[in-house]
């Protein structure tokens, strides 16, 4: 099974990228995609962003992880 994380772009140079999610950061490629910009929404997977998402989607899977997370964990959704 593989999972890609929808991450925001805050830096760019050419098709390289740093991408943060709660906190963390990673440096990806952006080889696979078109139009790209800081501020937006990818899915990574394996160091690649592998799709464009709207804000509000990506925001709407992050809380479905965040979810999935504290199930796991035995906590009670907030």
């Amino acid at each position: 099974m593989c999972l890609g994380i929808p991450m925001m772009i805050i830096e760019r140079n050419g098709n390289d990228a740093v991408v943060e999610s709660g906190g963390v950061r990673k440096n990806i490629r952006l080889d696979l995609l078109d139009g790209a910009e800081i501020g937006g929404y990818v899915l990574v997977h394996a160091g690649y962003a592998i799709e464009k998402l709207d804000t509000a989607e990506a925001l709407e899977t992050l809380e479905l992880l965040r979810e999935v997370y504290r199930a796991g964990r035995g906590e009670g959704a907030t």
